[in-house]
């Protein structure tokens, strides 16, 4: 393992860092935002930054160019302010809208507010005429429940140029610290890149003060020409790190550890590896957070890598009895394309996850480091943590990250393990386990999959549960002996393998035909049906097969139906065969009821076990044996 400051000449030190994340002086104003007119990648349509109301402009990434008769405005995803989140939860009771124009003739430039309900009204004005700077201001006092602030400008007399559009709060007495951890395993062009974004934005470069990269895979990031390039122009603001693959608990933890150890107020901002990085998000991420008048974590909202209009969530939440997360919270906006749609009412959020989020060192100091799940849960049950001991989290608008679309992604994967495990132990940490519903709950999912023929889905969830019931050991080492055994025992099971859909005939003698699903069973007889499929798989009551079934009909009352089904793959890279066995049915609707009988008899006490076994689990100590394993 490479140790801080020893993987290349240059890397900042432990008595650089020292001196290096300590609190600096703060100017009279804070940039809470800067205009930007254009995105960071041609993925991403400019209707997100500006929006042209009428006539004709050029955006760019830092200017709009006008032409006479033209009106612009940046009532957009992020050329939005969201007034709301700065009146909730910071100090700041004004803002204001600074900018440099160049006219020769007459424009117009209007500060715009909405409210809870999007209706729109003018803030402050100004015409201008000439080249020089525009400065307008609103009050933060009529926001507490919903609404936003933008620019809009318009091109009267002739071409106007803005330039330098800025956002800005009184400033704290002092600026906090701020580095930024990268997690990272084996995306080594993701991670060099990212990297990158972060070091060309110098406007955002100068309020970062290191930028660690832990990296768990065995194709280092640091054999990529670019990354070389960062470390040279980043020089002491870079740490480069190696250890051992603990998943994203483990690496987000690395980075949380080390920066805490140097800095007991500072801004710690965590980061996917594999994202399309927006620098301005990490900006507005940071200055938000000093403006907070107690330790707060501030998360960046996701927005779809495929899509890159849709928002996921405005904010989110869980259902603990149903071992749920992603839940969208009350009023919340969800895959709503942006570019139609705005967030007009303040949201609150339970947690937030770490495709990019903040998270004060205070909150660390109090709470402790993440669990070792490895990953799945453990940014939403530190996200309960952290609120159970006061420090709320709060999801800012129009502050996004491009994230791989969820959708995209196939349930039946060996994360499902992780993801009813960790779930369990959240639940038994952060409330009362309801063993008949949850069991219920979990019973009826895995039934779902026993009679879609998912067997591998069905037996990877039963082991999640299992290993729940042995306890908080599960967790001594990271993760990585779960990892291994639950990828070797899922090739068990044909189904599993995502085949090319060239391979189909081949795979059945057939050339099988699509067959769309029929409409859901009705609430009332959702159960009863389920039953039915059930028996009807068990006893040989169903259609020959093969049959074609696409992916957006992948639901277990049309699957069931057939004896043997080819089920295109979420990510749509290929099929997987699916085939009635009842044998595998029988076996491991047995192996389900036996576990979840033992969670209901054990779950009080496994209760107790879980948390008294977490401050152990989430000390520095723990950690540090963890990554020097």
């Amino acid at each position: 393992m490479t140790e801080r400051g020893a993987a290349q000449p240059g890397q900042a030190t432990p008595d650089a860092l020292k001196r290096t994340l300590t609190e600096h002086a703060a100017p009279d104003r804070l940039v809470v935002a800067r205009g930007l007119f254009t995105g960071p990648s041609a993925q991403v349509t400019d209707d997100m930054y500006a929006r042209i109301v009428n006539g004709r402009a050029h955006r760019e990434r830092y200017a709009l160019n006008l032409e006479q008769g033209a009106t612009v405005d940046t009532n957009t995803y992020f050329g939005r302010l969201p007034a709301s989140y700065f009146q909730r939860w910071t100090t700041a009771g004004e803002v204001q809208l600074k900018l440099v124009f160049d006219t020769s003739t007459h424009a117009r430039v209007l500060l715009r507010g909405s409210d809870i309900h999007g209706g729109a009204r003018t803030i402050d004005s100004a015409e201008v005429d000439s080249t020089g700077t525009v400065v307008l201001t609103a009050a933060l006092n009529e926001y507490v429940d919903g609404g936003a602030l933008w620019m809009e400008c318009t091109a009267i007399g002739g071409p106007v140029t803005i330039t330098d559009l800025e956002w800005t709060a009184p400033a704290p007495p002092t600026i906090r610290p701020a580095a930024i951890a990268i997690c990272t395993f084996n995306r080594a062009d993701d991670c060099a890149t990212n990297v990158a974004a972060v070091a060309g934005d110098k406007g955002l470069l100068a309020g970062i003060d290191a930028i660690y990269v832990v990296d768990q895979g065995t194709d280092a990031v640091e054999t990529r020409p670019l990354f070389n390039e960062v470390t040279a122009q980043l020089g002491d603001k870079l740490v480069y790190l190696r250890q051992p693959n603990l998943g994203g608990a483990g690496g987000f933890s690395r980075g949380m550890y080390e920066i805490s150890s140097v800095a007991d107020h500072a801004n710690v901002i965590l980061m996917d590896d594999d994202i399309l990085c927006e620098p301005e998000t990490i900006l507005r991420l940071n200055a938000f957070a000093n403006l907070t008048p107690s330790p707060t974590i501030v998360g960046a909202q996701m927005l779809y890598l495929k899509n890159t209009r849709e928002l996921h969530v405005s904010a989110e939440q869980t259902q603990l009895p149903r071992l749920r997360a992603g839940r969208w919270a009350p009023r919340a906006l969800h895959k709503s394309d942006m570019t139609k749609y705005k967030q007009h009412k303040r949201i609150d959020a339970e947690y937030n996850a770490w495709w990019s989020c903040l998270i004060p060192s205070e909150v660390i100091a109090a709470v402790g480091l993440p669990l070792p799940m490895f990953f799945q849960w453990d940014d939403i049950e530190y996200g309960l943590r952290a609120l159970d001991a006061g420090f709320p989290t709060t999801t800012l608008p129009n502050a996004g990250v491009w994230h791989a679309d969820f959708d995209w992604k196939d349930r039946d994967e060996f994360f499902r393990y992780f993801s009813v495990r960790n779930s369990l132990i959240t639940h038994a940490l952060h409330g009362t386990i309801d063993a008949k519903t949850t069991g219920n709950w979990l019973a009826r999912e895995i039934t779902e999959g026993l009679v879609s023929m998912q067997y591998g889905m069905a037996y990877t969830m039963i082991r999640g549960i299992e290993d729940f019931l042995a306890g908080p050991e599960v967790l001594r080492d990271g993760g990585a002996a779960a990892l291994a055994a639950i990828r070797t025992e899922r090739k068990e099971f044909a189904e599993t393998v995502v085949h090319p859909a060239v391979e189909i005939g081949e795979l059945t003698g057939a050339v099988p035909r699509i067959h769309p699903r029929g409409p859901l069973p009705r609430k009332e007889r959702v159960n009863l049906v389920l039953a039915k499929r059930w028996l009807f798989q068990w006893l040989g009551r169903t259609i020959p097969g093969p049959v074609a079934i696409a992916a957006e009909d992948n639901q277990w009352w049309h699957v069931s139906l057939f004896d043997q089904a080819v089920v295109t793959d979420a990510s749509q890279s290929g099929v997987r065969i699916r085939l009635r066995d009842k044998r595998k049915l029988g076996k491991l609707t047995k192996r389900m009821t036996k576990a979840l009988r033992q969670l209901r008899a054990e779950a009080p006490a496994l209760q107790e076990q879980y948390r008294q076994a977490l401050p152990e689990l989430i000390s520095r100590e723990n950690w540090a044996r963890l990554y020097n394993s």
